[in-house]
């Protein structure tokens, strides 16, 4: 592994191992872009370039060898959600005591922290910010030149991010945090003012269907191209794509899109919707969904603005031409506020079929 292995924003990548090169390497630094563009590959790949125990030369900008013990152990990290299952896993097994006042962090190398956001609220809290501040302040690094904290979210508790805010302002010599952001506007701007801001941008749909063609030549040649648009520019997203999951999703979400525009058949809607249970599963299902539902939304809006060239869902591009027909920006907008309203709704633990029921007849009263 190298730097010459990360796909895209070569501009970004270089200005950032020139940093390394000439000893300024940002103590506080927000990596913005959009999910599955690499944010998260390239904090770790920056990792080990400032900490590699055998760094290497490429392209005349410092890399690292990937094989020394500090490479490995900071890449041991890679597979992120594997290495969350196996601490939420972890945490269940402790007495209830102990679970309550336990935060997930993952620590492949000791003086590296990796702070996702803690289940199941899936936010960052406060006992995980603390942790970083007492490691930051109190516990130098012992095995790497530099301490690394990096959080993979931006969805911080008030109270985490208030409390995160003294270190980013006047972090320690020996520490960089990095913070990993979709879009950095969700953080404080108090905490975007104490942050260098580096953005990985998306690449073109041509771009990327060429590299499918390379790395997953079994799609058929429109499947590539429907991946292509439905990854908007994030390399990630491309090669890890389930498109036949996608494609459920996106049946399910044309099934509350046809409920509300077409005459009603509430039957296969109900039938529908009434396997969106409780539980994480129905939760990651129905975030699925509203996913689907909020990309065929905008598509019709693109084809509302007459840009149907522009359409995500490339395959389909006749049927949103027709769904278009007689619909109002208006509308578009309302529906968009109704996701959003059930989104609300299930931070409140409300009961997901009937609240997809209720928007999708809500839809059809517009």
């Amino acid at each position: 592994m190298s730097f010459r292995e990360f796909l895209g924003n070569s501009g970004t990548v270089t200005r950032l191992r020139e940093s390394i090169a000439a000893g300024r390497f940002p103590q506080a630094m927000i990596l913005a872009g959009p999910k599955g563009a690499g944010k998260y590959t390239l904090a770790l790949m920056l990792a080990r370039a400032l900490n590699c125990l055998e760094p290497t030369v490429t392209d005349g900008l410092p890399d690292y060898c990937g094989r020394c013990r500090n490479c490995e152990r900071i890449g041991a990290a890679e597979n992120l959600e594997e290495r969350v299952a196996e601490a939420v896993e972890a945490r269940e097994e402790m007495r209830d005591a102990d679970k309550r006042e336990t935060r997930i962090l993952i620590q492949t190398h000791p003086d590296v922290l990796i702070v996702p956001p803690d289940p199941p609220q899936l936010q960052i809290k406060l006992g995980q910010v603390r942790q970083v501040i007492h490691v930051a302040w109190y516990r130098p690094p012992t095995e790497a030149r530099r301490s690394i904290m990096i959080f993979t979210s931006s969805a911080f508790m008030k109270e985490a991010a208030n409390s995160l805010l003294k270190v980013l302002e006047e972090p320690p010599e020996h520490a960089s945090l990095i913070l990993l952001a979709e879009n950095p506007l969700e953080l404080l701007p108090t905490m975007r003012s104490r942050a260098v801001i580096h953005r990985l941008g998306a690449l073109a749909a041509a771009e990327l269907e060429a590299l499918l063609l390379e790395r997953r030549p079994q799609l058929k040649r429109e499947d590539r191209s429907l991946v292509a648009r439905l990854a908007e520019g994030a390399v990630g997203r491309a090669l890890t794509l389930d498109l036949n999951a996608y494609l459920l999703n996106r049946q399910n979400a044309l099934v509350v899109l046809r409920t509300a525009l077409k005459e009603p058949d509430y039957s296969q809607l109900f039938r529908m919707t009434d396997t969106y249970r409780a539980g994480a599963e129905g939760q990651e299902k129905t975030v699925s969904l509203l996913r689907a539902l909020g990309g065929l939304l905008e598509d019709l809006l693109l084809v509302l603005a007459g840009t149907p060239q522009l359409v995500r869902n490339v395959d389909m591009t006749a049927e949103l031409e027709r769904m278009a027909q007689g619909l109002s920006v208006d509308w578009i907008d309302g529906a968009a506020r109704a996701m959003a309203e059930l989104e609300r709704g299930m931070r409140r633990n409300l009961l997901r079929s009937l609240s997809l029921d209720a928007m999708a007849v809500s839809l059809g009263q517009r």
